[in-house]
């Protein structure tokens, strides 16, 4: 299995105005820079699930796992803070835009909206 994963050793990070990047600012950029990005820790079995799931499909998605970025544990909170839950991860984006955690993403699985979704980000042509 193979996973497109970013290099946090060679991730910059973005200045703003007021110092380093706010973490919700660098979670909305990153998940609009690839049609598929999942936000991930190496050691979860539901992360391993969710990529498996996309890979099985066809989808080359863009993995960050947050145990492997130095500000991986602001991240995961501030994925924590906009799903609204106690569990960060996995979180997936397609086209930009939040799908959410594996509960969502199976669903849309199931019902049949994943597909639809993912041929318009651009990430699978069936």
């Amino acid at each position: 299995m193979h996973y497109q994963t970013e290099s946090w050793g060679s991730c910059m990070p973005t200045r703003t105005s007021m110092g380093i990047e706010d973490p919700l600012e660098r979670i909305e950029r990153m998940a609009s820079e690839s049609a598929v990005v999942i936000f991930s820790i190496s050691s979860c079995c539901m992360c391993h699930a969710i990529k498996r799931l996309f890979c099985g499909m066809g989808v080359n998605p863009t993995v960050y796992e947050l145990d492997e970025d130095p500000r991986g544990k602001d991240l995961e909170r501030a994925l924590m803070r906009l799903l609204g839950t106690s569990s960060a991860v996995p979180v997936v984006f397609i086209g930009g835009k939040l799908v959410g955690a594996m509960d969502r993403v199976m669903a849309s699985h199931i019902n049949g909206t994943l597909v639809p979704l993912l041929k318009e980000a651009g990430a699978l042509w069936l």
